[in-house]
């Protein structure tokens, strides 16, 4: 078994409502032998690229014995399930489900394949994948190098995106 963390992302229609649902259906089962261990608080934040509209963002950690791109596989159909559509990479989206990073007996796996590359290739240049992958395991560190905690203390003010933390609960 190993721990897979997720970053869930949306800024179009009910965005926590559709956060909760994702949730929902990865505790019901959505991914086969796979649980999910803990969730994030909610984080609102600005958008980066053209799109106007603020994000909703979280971040679940998951036991499994899925393989990383089975997992892909399995967030990949959640999001069609919940209306994803992709044309252009900075567009508005009902659901964003993004495979940040897996552990496998404690360390940090490292993959790259045409399909995924882990841990995510973003990942230390975002504090709404960090703040709320920090709120679940703070010590992790993904490449190797800073942890999660250390990584968010030091991004530039520039670049950071988060508005507020949501009082509501994803799970």
């Amino acid at each position: 078994m190993t721990l897979a963390y997720v970053g869930l992302g949306s800024n179009l229609g009910d965005r926590l409502a559709t956060l909760r649902s994702a949730a929902r259906l990865l505790q019901a089962g959505a991914l086969p032998e796979t649980a999910v261990v803990r969730c994030s608080p909610i984080f609102e934040t600005r958008p980066l690229g053209p799109s106007l509209h603020p994000f909703l963002n979280a971040a679940i950690e998951l036991r499994t014995a899925l393989a990383p791109e089975a997992v892909l596989d399995g967030l990949l159909a959640l999001e069609v399930r919940h209306g994803r559509t992709r044309k252009d990479r900075w567009e508005a989206r009902t659901l964003d489900l993004d495979l940040l990073a897996v552990l496998a007996d404690g360390r940090s796996r490292e993959l790259r394949t045409p399909r995924l590359v882990l841990p995510h290739p973003e990942l230390a240049r975002r504090d709404f994948v960090l703040a709320p992958l920090a709120a679940l395991c703070p010590d992790l560190r993904p490449s190797g190098g800073p942890t999660v905690a250390e990584l968010l203390a030091a991004l530039p003010d520039g670049q950071r995106t988060i508005l507020a933390p949501i009082a509501a609960a994803l799970c």
